[in-house]
């Protein structure tokens, strides 16, 4: 994890510490609501991967890595 990633888990539990408790119910049910709408299930992000590769919607990995300072 990077240090941007660290800091902002950090901020994330600097965030549920000062929420009330009565509301922390509230707040899990929105967390989980966004990991739900952000993250696709394994198994469908791999069918979407196999039907770009049948359709040749498909990109050279020399192609995908240009501009990025690994």
């Amino acid at each position: 994890m990077d240090m941007n990633n660290s800091s902002c888990v950090q901020e994330i539990y600097r965030e549920v510490d000062i929420t009330p408790e009565e509301y922390l119910p509230a707040l899990l049910e929105i967390v989980k609501g966004f990991r739900l709408g952000v993250l696709k299930p394994a198994d469908e992000s791999f069918k979407q991967g196999m039907q770009d590769i049948v359709e040749g919607n498909t990109r050279p990995v020399s192609e995908l890595w240009k501009g990025i300072d690994a």
